[in-house]
């Protein structure tokens, strides 16, 4: 088959695992991938490092560093270079675009940090929120930053190609940290809208959504999302808890969290007495989201995620073969390779080459695009959105009896009279530089005013269960007859193909369906959830890129293509050393904050209310330095093994110092000494974090019904400027009639029809009875 890439060549340098899967996704897709081997590089020793090194760079050829950079490239991806270094590559020019992937920018206080992927997660706000009520906070050790970061830079290589140049090196910065807020937003936009810095409120429990964790079945563990009022009283019902389901003082996600002691007390025996598979199939009957949280050999042995090439088979250059995660970007006429082998790595090469040649640059990478967007909730919008900050024209639908449910899920009367649909922060923050409009879609008028608009578009984005487009006639066939070049995105939970297409899901049920708790275990073994809705955030950063990629091929092909993104699948890359670890029936460690190899890493208790600090030493060096800070010289020459064999002699020895110090002064004081360390930010932290304020990382824009309102950045800067946020989300239809006068010529006589028909308007309505349209994450 076709590969999308095909003809790009990629330069990787630098050893960021993000910058190595940023440039990773490339090769899946036929890029050329040259990986330069940093001089100071040693091979993988240890079943993680061997893996994770594996997973970064199957696929790509690796050739030694030596004087001088090869040129002849598309685009050069660096990997925390130093300045000198990056000006030296930039002076070298081996490619028209060079981008430039560090943990926290180039600008700001914390530019010069040392960085690891627990140090930039606890900066991002993604450690703080998970754990017991009187902590440590509790985060997955290593490679969950590396894999956010890596899609970002994906998509900026995609979009400066699809943008091009114009003679000059163009240097696009890429900050991990404000590619990992992404996965923050939702409770960074909450917390603003209430003013108050959420507390952490225990393990497998996240405001405001309640139930949402996992729980003991009688054979293993259950994930369990309710949303709804709909949803948990017939959950209440399928455990025989009738007086439950009809209490009026449990509707809300919120009024059930506040209740959450006298609940679990009810329900979890319940749950205890029969196996995973009977909820699961009870909970699908009811179109409920219940699923069994897998072990990481159930995964390497799915059949619907190896026949969709989820699982791969990935071989290193020593020989040694292993299961892993593919490439979750599944475009169906172009899709990804399945898996690949490391190469060796050859001796330096000057060869020659030219580049491919790239058009003259534009002022926005997607001027001239236009998308529909049909998605709901955080991850269909968060791909439009970031489309969207890239200059495309996002046409968001939605309808006045089912618009976008992170509007709010609550039906009574006073939500409608008091427009409170128009007041939630996390609609607000996923929903900016888009117009809005309004069309009920299961009417014959809304059917075909969404297809004319679709012949004019260039991509649409639906994030419907499986089979809600294909009864309405508007699935990728019916859209292709009207628009043959039509690049469609899909992000059904499971995939459109898989046995478990009709399961209602949300972010939580994925990252329950992934296995990623599994990295988490509490001391009973009982997994963790790491993040409220992981599977939402992911799902949109991938689907995103996968939407550029199709862009690509379109632009250089002229063919349109459909994309069946399973969101779930999205999620495995994060699991990757682990699971590979598993397919030799090699046991990784899993334990929270304790990184697999390095030692000491962890989350060490500050002076002050519920203040923490990260800290990893990721070589000899560091722990000098930060043995001399913490006034324990005397540890200072112990070596990795023998800092591993004392783990728990030198967290103490770090909490005994942490504990007497403010954890910005501790953090300040020994990333001065060059140690990798960082505060535990809470979401609502972050819009006073010195780092992201100096950077101007936060846009501040006027909304009606909620006044000033802060939306993140996109973490992609050229000379150090984010791009800006245009327009703040629109409210209900607020652009319906100037966006069908403009794209369709509707008259004012057929608009007023519409109106009057509910097709179209400006204010939400109860739903009917039975909802035509189910949706996920």
């Amino acid at each position: 088959m076709p590969e999308a890439l095909a003809g790009i060549r990629v330069l990787e340098c630098g050893d960021l695992s993000a910058a190595g899967y940023g440039a990773r996704l490339f090769a899946d897709f036929g890029a050329e991938v040259t990986k330069i081997v940093p001089a100071n590089h040693t091979v993988a020793d240890g079943d993680y490092d061997r893996a994770a090194e594996a997973f970064l760079n199957f696929g790509k050829r690796r050739i030694a560093a030596a004087d001088g950079v090869p040129g002849g490239f598309d685009l050069c991806i660096a990997g925390a270079l130093d300045r000198a270094a990056l000006a030296e590559l930039a002076h070298a020019q081996p490619a028209p675009a060079l981008i430039d992937v560090t943990w926290f920018g180039r600008s700001g206080p914390y530019a010069e940090f040392r960085g690891s992927d627990l140090v930039c997660r606890a900066l991002a706000g993604l450690v703080q929120p998970v754990g017991s009520m009187e902590g440590p906070p509790l985060a997955i050790s290593d490679f969950q930053a590396a894999i956010v970061g890596g899609l970002v830079a994906f998509s900026a290589a995609l979009a400066v190609l699809l943008a091009g140049t114009a003679g000059e090196t163009r240097i696009v910065e890429v900050s991990v940290q404000e590619a990992a807020i992404a996965l923050a937003e939702l409770q960074t936009a909450d917390s603003w809208m209430q003013g108050v810095r959420q507390p952490r409120i225990g393990r497998n429990r996240f405001t405001p959504t309640y139930p949402l964790g996992i729980y003991r079945a009688a054979d293993g563990w259950i994930g369990v999302t309710l949303v709804t009022p709909a949803q948990w009283a017939t959950f209440c019902r399928l455990l025989g808890l009738e007086d439950l389901a009809n209490d009026p003082t449990l509707v809300t996600g919120a009024e059930r969290l506040a209740q959450a002691a006298r609940l679990e007390a009810r329900f979890v025996p319940k749950l205890a007495e029969k196996p995973a598979a009977y909820w699961c199939a009870e909970g699908r009957a009811r179109r409920l989201p219940i699923i069994a949280v897998p072990t990481l050999e159930a995964l390497l042995t799915d059949p619907a995620l190896v026949a969709r090439g989820a699982i791969v088979p990935i071989h290193n250059a020593d020989g040694v073969s292993f299961l892993g995660p593919g490439s979750p970007l599944r475009l169906c006429a172009t899709p990804p390779r399945r898996g690949g082998r490391v190469s060796g790595v050859e001796p330096a090469t000057m060869r020659p080459g030219v580049a491919t040649t790239i058009a003259a640059h534009a002022a926005t990478p997607l001027a001239n695009m236009t998308i529909i967007d049909l998605s709901m909730g955080w991850a269909g919008p968060l791909a439009s959105r970031m489309l969207a900050d890239l200059g495309a024209e996002v046409i968001k639908v939605e309808a006045c009896r089912y618009p976008d449910w992170w509007r709010g899920v609550d039906h009574r009367p006073a939500v409608f009279a008091e427009r409170r649909y128009e007041k939630t922060g996390r609609f607000n923050a996923l929903n900016r530089n888009k117009r809005g409009i309004t069309l009920d879609l299961t009417t014959a008028e809304g059917v075909a005013l969404i297809k004319r608009l679709v012949a004019k578009a260039d991509v649409v984005i639906e994030n419907y269960a499986a089979d809600v487009l294909p009864k309405l006639g508007l699935d990728y066939a019916a859209l292709r007859a009207v628009n043959p070049s039509l690049v469609m995105l899909s992000m059904c939970a499971f995939g459109a193909d898989s046995d478990r297409r009709d399961l209602r899901a949300y972010g939580s049920t994925l990252e329950q369906a992934s296995g990623l708790p599994t990295l988490l275990p509490a001391p009973d073994a009982s997994p963790t959830m790491s993040h409220i809705a992981y599977g939402d955030a992911i799902a949109g950063l991938n689907g995103a890129s996968a939407v550029l990629v199709a862009l690509r091929h379109r632009a250089a092909t002229g063919e349109g293509q459909w994309i069946d993104l399973a969101q779930v699948e999205c999620l495995l890359p994060h699991l990757a050393p682990w699971l590979m670890g598993a397919s030799r029936r090699v046991e990784v460690p899993r334990a929270a904050n304790r990184h697999p190899v390095l030692a000491p890493q962890g989350l060490f208790r500050c002076a002050g209310d519920d203040a923490w600090l990260a800290l990893s030493i990721v070589d000899n060096p560091m722990w000098r330095a930060c043995a001399e800070v913490i006034g324990r010289a005397d540890l200072a020459v112990l070596a990795l093994s023998a800092r591993r064999a004392r783990a728990a002699e030198l967290e103490a020895a770090i909490s005994a110092w942490t504990a007497r110090r403010d954890a910005d002064a501790a953090m300040a004081e020994l990333q001065h000494a060059g140690v990798a360390a960082g505060v535990a930010r809470a979401p609502f932290d972050l819009f006073t974090d010195p780092h992201l304020v100096a950077r101007g990382f936060w846009q501040w824009v006027e909304r009606a019904w909620i006044g000033r309102f802060p939306q993140a950045s996109l973490p992609i800067r050229e000379h150090g400027i984010p791009l800006p946020v245009r327009q703040p989300a629109p409210t209900l239809g607020a652009d319906t009639e100037a966006v069908l006068r403009e794209k369709l010529g509707i008259d004012d006589a057929c608009l007023a029809l519409l109106r009057a028909r509910d097709v179209i308007g400006t204010e939400a309505l109860p739903p009917r009875p039975r909802a035509a349209q189910e949706r996920v994450g």
